[in-house]
């Protein structure tokens, strides 16, 4: 039997041999999602042993982390705006850049009569459980995807939130929603060009397609919103997108082609031009 040191180390080993970066830190959130031990708890229960069965869930993540399955999944769990999210095959991982989105968002409400929000292709619900509770937003989710709409369920039930889900797909449903009802829309959209998808990194490309997949140009998404959903704003609303790197200059364009007004981009912790706001005057 090993102790727990020892199968610290070798899951450090295993990970660092399939060079996983930040092995310590993935090898330290895979033995706490087993075995419940911190970083502390290892050292102080470094000398006891392990049982077998502990040791065989463990190194079977570390294995399915090998093969590049993404971090996120394996923990089934994930922290976005200081709140918890379950995540796992078949939804969109929550990431730090999104909260750029969120923080625009979050300062455009404060400023807001109404606080009516619509969240399109919501996926885990993150961006809209993040705006109920930081802004007391009154917020609609709407997600096309079977398996992220689980998600998504789960999500408002974890947070104990009252965002209203709804299924549906962005480029029908604006439909069923009343023109000048809503005082903001956001969307992280897919963004990356088809082409690029099969060029991006192994474990992102275990995440849905379909939350990634933004067309040949990659911006099938942000067109349809700007044109299908602008409609629905009141006076003075906005409307919110996160961005890939060098969209936002054609983005903007399209927004003040459909009367947006005020817009400005916020960047994310790479430099990146990583969300844009405007309002509809």
């Amino acid at each position: 039997m090993m102790t727990v040191k020892e199968a610290y180390k070798k899951c450090k080993e295993m990970l660092a041999e399939s060079e996983i970066e930040g092995e310590a830190f993935e090898a330290l959130c895979l033995f706490e999602r087993v075995t419940g031990f911190d970083r502390l708890g290892i050292i102080s229960h470094g000398d006891e042993k392990i049982t077998d069965e502990k040791l065989n869930e463990l190194l079977s993540l570390v294995k399915r982390r090998c093969e590049h399955e993404p971090l996120q999944y394996l923990l089934e769990s994930w922290s976005f705006c200081g709140f918890d999210f379950c995540v796992g095959k078949g939804v969109l991982i929550p990431r730090d850049d999104t909260e750029v989105v969120v923080n625009l968002c979050v300062d455009y409400l404060k400023n807001s009569r109404g606080k009516k929000v619509i969240d399109l292709c919501t996926g885990s619900g993150a961006i809209s459980v993040a705006l109920e509770k930081l802004a007391g937003a009154e917020v609609t989710a709407l997600e096309l995807s079977d398996d992220a709409f689980k998600f998504l369920e789960k999500n408002i039930k974890l947070n104990d939130s009252k965002v209203k889900a709804v299924k549906g797909d962005v480029f029908k449903a604006y439909c069923d929603f009343e023109d000048n009802s809503i005082d903001l829309i956001v969307s992280n959209p897919p963004y990356i060009k088809s082409d690029d998808i099969q060029t991006l990194q192994a474990e992102v490309q275990q995440e849905p397609r379909l939350a990634l997949d933004g067309g040949k140009s990659g911006y099938d998404f942000y067109e349809a919103i700007i044109k299908q959903w602008s409609s629905k704003l009141r006076h003075g609303g906005a409307l919110a997108f996160e961005l890939g790197e060098n969209q936002s200059d054609y983005v903007a364009e399209i927004m003040k082609s459909q009367g947006f007004e005020n817009i400005r981009t916020s960047l994310d912790l790479g430099g990146v031009q990583r969300a844009i706001i405007g309002t509809m005057l």
